[in-house]
């Protein structure tokens, strides 16, 4: 790499299909990661601020996910009537959300638009109103969301399986609260994770589009200057997902059962986080290609839809899986199941199906950058994951060189099927839950 002025530096040495990542240091020194494009008069900038709903005080469960909510609905001198025109008659798009770890936010607006469009979303993380019927408003479309997802196969299926998987850790708990917890949230505790979750010191950005790198690290400490420095302090233990094999029913009268799988996986950090990614697309995670698919549904026509995926969180890190098949046919889906995971554990695979999913997935790595606002979330995920400015380059040569032997190592380390935990919601025939 090498050093631009103004505090820029500039990954080197792009090949084809890559974008060029720059890093821009504000004049304060805030950070963040640049692909510019200059085709579209839009500017896309992405933030995550480290520390999510897992943070979320006992009781409270949920605070993250309702500040989310709350942070466009009014701030400054704006009620949320007005916020809200405002950004609609300047086509702004302004959201946030959370996840388990993370706080996120992200900004789409016209480059003829950025004065007011940045000068908006400094009000919002700088200044929220917390206006009391905003949050009202806010709290009942959460409790609204609630009741419909407690009647959602798939929704309970998860959330149950997060409670097996971390009966005692923060992962366990909804990142949505409960109808309780949501209720227990008051304002004091909004403006307490305003203050105390938002700064500078678990700040990340990664910005898309038609800005110049001078007048980015000025805006970088327009939006983002006047946040606190440093955040509170946080004790989360590594997590150590509860894996034994068992099964987990629900009950819910629904023609259809939901079906979620998992087993302990890898985080990113690990070495050998690459080859369990290749090692899922053949499994479960190369959709029509996979052999989940194929000897589920293709052969069998079990489910109506199959497929598994590595989730590595900062704490933890799982490999899980989804199906849906009529109540019927559920013991039938999952002794398969249990089967093919098994076979690829023992047998591993052969050269040529290696050869075709490196193939796949250098192959289709292009159509990740389609748009500017999926670059810049790529940007954000990298720097979470402490990747480096130039993963981008060395991602394709990262498959390529895993091996055959690579390949069916980790196959035999990692597949466990005899300690997949298993949720089932709907009306199984002959599947009932185990200790």
């Amino acid at each position: 790499m090498g050093l631009w002025p103004c505090g820029v530096i500039k990954a080197s040495h792009k090949p084809e299909h890559t974008v060029n990542v720059i890093k821009v240091i504000s004049p304060s020194g805030i950070e963040a990661w640049l692909v510019r494009d200059h085709l579209n008069p839009i500017i896309n900038m992405h933030f995550a601020f480290r520390g999510g709903s897992a943070l979320d005080p006992d009781g409270k469960e949920g605070l993250a996910y309702m500040v989310s909510g709350l942070l466009d609905e009014g701030a400054g001198d704006l009620d949320s009537q007005l916020f809200q025109r405002r950004l609609e008659d300047l086509s702004i798009v302004l959201r946030f959300d959370a996840n388990h770890d993370t706080f996120w936010g992200r900004l789409k607006t016209l480059s003829k638009n950025r004065d007011q469009a940045f000068t908006m979303l400094k009000a919002a993380i700088v200044k929220p109103r917390f206006d009391e019927k905003t949050v009202y408003r806010i709290r009942s479309q959460i409790l609204a969301g609630l009741r419909r997802s407690s009647e959602d196969p798939e929704t309970v299926a998860n959330l149950t399986l997060g409670k097996e998987l971390y009966p005692s850790h923060p992962y366990g708990r909804p990142v949505k609260g409960t109808a309780i917890s949501i209720k227990a949230i008051t304002r004091t505790d909004l403006r307490a994770f305003k203050r105390e979750r938002l700064a500078l010191d678990n700040l990340i950005i990664g910005v898309v589009g038609d800005i110049k790198p001078d007048e980015l690290g000025r805006r970088l400490d327009q939006v983002f200057q006047d946040l606190p420095a440093t955040s509170k302090a946080t004790n989360i233990k590594e997590a150590q997902p509860q894996i034994s094999g068992r099964i987990k029913v629900v009950r819910m009268a629904v023609p259809q059962s939901a079906i979620v799988f998992a087993q302990k996986g890898l985080r990113r950090i690990d070495p050998d986080f690459y080859k369990a990614y290749v090692l899922n697309h053949i499994l479960g995670g190369g959709g029509f290609t996979s052999r989940l698919y194929n000897e589920i549904r293709e052969k069998r026509g079990l489910a109506y839809s199959i497929g598994s995926y590595l989730n590595p969180r900062r704490y933890a890190g799982l490999l899980q899986g989804y199906g849906g098949t009529a109540n019927k046919r559920v013991s039938e889906t999952l002794e398969v199941l249990k089967k093919e995971w098994r076979l690829m554990a023992n047998n591993g695979v052969d050269a040529e199906t290696l050869d075709d999913a490196k193939t796949y997935l250098i192959g289709s790595y292009p159509l990740r950058f389609t748009s500017s606002g999926n670059i810049a979330a790529i940007l954000i995920s990298m720097q979470l994951e402490d990747l480096g400015i130039d993963f981008l380059e060395q991602r394709n040569s990262i498959i390529s060189s895993i091996s055959l032997e690579d390949l069916n190592t980790t196959a035999k380390k990692l597949l466990d099927p005899d300690n997949l935990v298993i949720v089932v919601v709907g009306t199984p025939k002959g599947v009932t839950s185990t200790p």
